[in-house]
């Protein structure tokens, strides 16, 4: 009997999505049809998540922190990770959020200019420059991050707190795995 019931787990599993989580007969009223298409008939389901919902919740803030602090997204994400932890490299800073390294070298330098970070030489290793936040970069954040707090939970409130869970162990389980992503694409691939 439980053999069974593994057996009928390992063939949901691999059965398509769309036969376990059928596709309800129509999109949510004001919902465009073509999210529907791309939530329920998508082949690449994980990635369209994904991004929409990091757009949904990116592009808003960070034009309002354009606005309000003239400040681009990636001079917003230095900030953001100087934040959670102070010391750090720019490289760092790449690693942990997958933007390109010269976007971040910018700006680095024009956080620098504005006197929002400092940085200071490593004395352990003289080639790696630390990054701090001044004054002034601190109140920036202390200004948008419950912002962000806010935007998330708003995002959030259609799960549980078990949900909530779940899914954050998941998404960690997915991220844990970066090491077996290929960094490169060729056809043979």
């Amino acid at each position: 009997m439980l053999q069974a019931k593994n057996s009928d787990r390992r063939i949901a599993r691999a059965q398509p999505a769309a036969r376990r989580h059928p596709a309800p007969p129509s999109v949510p009223e004001g919902m465009n049809p073509m999210v529907g298409v791309k939530l329920w008939h998508n082949p690449c389901r994980l990635s369209f998540r994904v991004n929409f919902i990091a757009h949904h919740f990116n592009q808003p803030v960070y034009d309002w922190i354009a606005r309000a602090f003239d400040l681009t997204g990636p001079e917003h994400v230095v900030l953001y990770a100087i934040g959670l932890r102070e010391g750090i490299t720019a490289e760092d800073v790449a690693a942990s959020s997958a933007r390109p390294r010269n976007t971040l070298s910018r700006a680095v330098n024009r956080l620098l200019h504005r006197k929002l970070i400092h940085r200071i030489q490593d004395s352990d290793d003289r080639r790696r420059r630390l990054l701090y936040l001044t004054a002034q970069g601190r109140h920036i954040l202390d200004e948008t991050v419950p912002l962000l707090v806010a935007r998330e939970e708003m995002l959030l409130e259609a799960l549980s707190a078990e949900e909530r869970e779940t899914l954050n162990y998941l998404m960690t389980k997915v991220i844990l795995n970066q090491a077996a992503w290929p960094t490169r694409i060729d056809k043979e691939d």
